[in-house]
Formats: structure tokens, sequence, C-alpha cells
């Protein structure tokens, strides 16, 4: 008999909230179909993890303090004319 020793991913024991506007959550929601994610916390993980991997370059950090109300999923602009 074989003793193959299988490693789980540690569990996840930390909730986080987000609030999200309906037209947020939809392009969550779409994004996430798309991309045939099993649910709507594994695309919200996936999508976390694509976005870490991008360098500050490409974020334009510019360093100076902004609101956290100013971080939108989507352009607001975009989202009045859905």
């Amino acid at each position: 008999m074989s003793s193959i020793s299988k490693t789980h991913p540690p569990k996840r024991t930390e909730k986080l909230q987000l609030m999200l506007d309906d037209h947020e959550l939809g392009t969550v929601d779409d994004w996430r179909f798309r991309n045939r994610m099993p649910t709507r916390a594994a695309a919200i993980r996936e999508l976390i993890r694509r976005g870490l991997e991008v360098r500050d370059e490409e974020l334009g950090e510019t360093g100076e303090e902004r609101a956290s109300s100013e971080f939108r999923i989507v352009d607001p602009q975009e989202a009045r004319r859905a």
C-alpha cells in the first residue's frame, strides 16, 4: 500500500467584507462567468491575485493619499452609461 501524502492549502479563517455598487458587482459576476470561476469568492480571490502581480509602475502609483471611495472597480462614468 502506498502512502502518498496530500498537502492541503491552509484553511481560510479570515473574513473580508467588501462593499460594491450594483454595476461593480455585475462587472465581477460577468468576469466570473466568462472565466468559468466556480464561485464569486473564487473570482474575487483570483482578481486580487492578478492585481497583486501587477507592478507598481503599471498602476501609476503616485504616493498621494486618496479616500477609499476613490478606488473603483469600474469608471463611474461607465456605470452611468449602463
